[in-house]
């Protein structure tokens, strides 16, 4: 059956539930996705580092003993976050689901924030964040959302640094909890060898353990359309070019669509893109080029990568440049809007074979406030979408010539 969207009710509270039932392996996975509870949400790193805290284990069992608990059953439960959302996440065979539930609720009931957890986890990430000081693609992609995001929290590294881990204390974890992990900002996500009324009914169990809260709003910011280079000299043999620029587009933009095909075009499909063609295989510049657009409630733009020889790194940013200039300018052939078209519906398939991918697409519907099923819509729509439409489209994007850049190089 196909994933559905329902509600249950905990406290006075409404809340979405996402569900599909799939009985040809004996697992069930549940995701509890709280809103304006990511990396955007507060202090830099400090969304990822209580993130990890909720991986710490109970009071009661601590983290070995937690841990333990979990492998003996082969039941994982463990916390992420992105930009956006926080999410912990749970998984079991049938026969262990009840006995997951019940570990999965003495996490929430009674988490591990202890000072010694605290000391713990932050050490693993100053450890983390040392060694990425030395991975230079990190760092040209977090200088670029600095460039790009200035002044915004959009600018920090999700991880933080290794100086606002240090700075770090309990009660600042102990808020950030209490604020964002709460019912009104909580959706569920519920999938696997269960009857919606099974899911229903441990979703309320679970989310029962759960403090009202107050409903929180993801902020959107602006890309800065003021062109910057940043240059980071390192000890390296390689040239890092990161790019960027803004990119005039909301999350429901009933246009999207004619976006995902021209950035297809332009540098998302691998070899035949314009990028990767003039990049790698008329000047054989870099190895691959790359560009996407990032369409989210927290901020909207693209951005792109490739690495090449240290002496090359002008003639890779200039033609970059020039990439872009043609393709706004000159738009696309019917060539490759019709070999795009062949990729996007004839791929489709493969975006869909797992329970964990249908789940995922009607979570990102529902949470960019799309009517269900619009994933299908939108492969509809790129089928009869015309050349001339698409090229107007593109025109019409001209802050993508608005490019700034991160470099890493000698």
């Amino acid at each position: 059956m196909a994933a559905t969207i329902n509600y249950i009710e905990v406290k006075g509270v409404k809340i979405p539930l996402i569900f599909e039932e799939e009985n040809r392996l004996p697992i069930v996975s549940m995701q509890l996705v709280f809103k304006d509870a990511g990396s955007v949400s507060d202090k830099e790193g400090l969304a990822k580092l209580s993130s990890k805290m909720m991986n710490e284990g109970t009071l009661s069992l601590g983290s070995n003993g937690f841990a333990t608990a979990l492998d003996e059953k082969a039941i994982q439960i463990g916390s992420s976050i992105g930009t956006e959302t926080f999410v912990i996440e749970y998984s079991s065979l049938k026969e262990q689901f009840k006995e997951g539930m019940n570990l999965f609720s003495s996490l929430l009931k009674e988490p591990n924030i202890t000072q010694k957890s605290l000391e713990k986890v932050k050490a693993d990430m100053v450890g983390l964040l040392s060694a990425k000081e030395n991975d230079y693609d990190y760092v040209a992609s977090n200088a670029l959302k600095k460039v790009l995001f200035e002044g915004t929290p959009l600018a920090n590294p999700a991880s933080g640094t290794i100086q606002s881990v240090k700075d770090t204390n309990l009660e600042e974890v102990e808020n950030f909890l209490d604020k964002h992990i709460v019912l009104s900002n909580l959706i569920i996500v519920v999938g696997g060898d269960l009857t919606l009324e099974e899911a229903k009914q441990k979703a309320i169990e679970l989310a029962s353990n759960l403090q009202v809260g107050e409903a929180g709003e993801v902020k959107h910011y602006n890309v800065s359309s003021q062109e910057k280079d940043v240059v980071l000299k390192r000890e390296t043999k390689q040239a890092y070019l990161y790019f960027g620029s803004p990119y005039d587009m909301k999350v429901g933009d009933n246009e999207y669509y004619k976006a995902h095909v021209a950035t297809y075009i332009l540098g998302t499909g691998g070899f035949g893109s314009r990028l990767m063609e003039e990049i790698r295989v008329k000047k054989g510049l870099a190895y691959s080029a790359y560009a996407r657009v990032h369409v989210g409630k927290s901020g909207s733009y693209l951005t792109g990568y490739l690495q090449t020889k240290l002496e090359s790194l002008d003639d890779a940013k200039a033609t970059v440049k020039s990439v872009f200039e043609n393709f706004v300018n000159g738009g696309v052939t019917e060539e490759e809007l019709e070999q795009t078209k062949k990729f996007l519906l004839g791929s489709e398939p493969l975006r869909v074979e797992t329970l964990s991918q249908r789940l995922s697409r009607t979570f990102m519907e529902f949470y960019k406030g799309q009517e269900l099923g619009y994933s299908a819509k939108e492969l509809e729509l790129i089928k009869n979408l015309k050349l001339q439409d698409l090229n107007d489209f593109i025109k019409k994007h001209k802050e993508i010539l608005s490019l700034s850049y991160a470099v890493v190089t000698k």
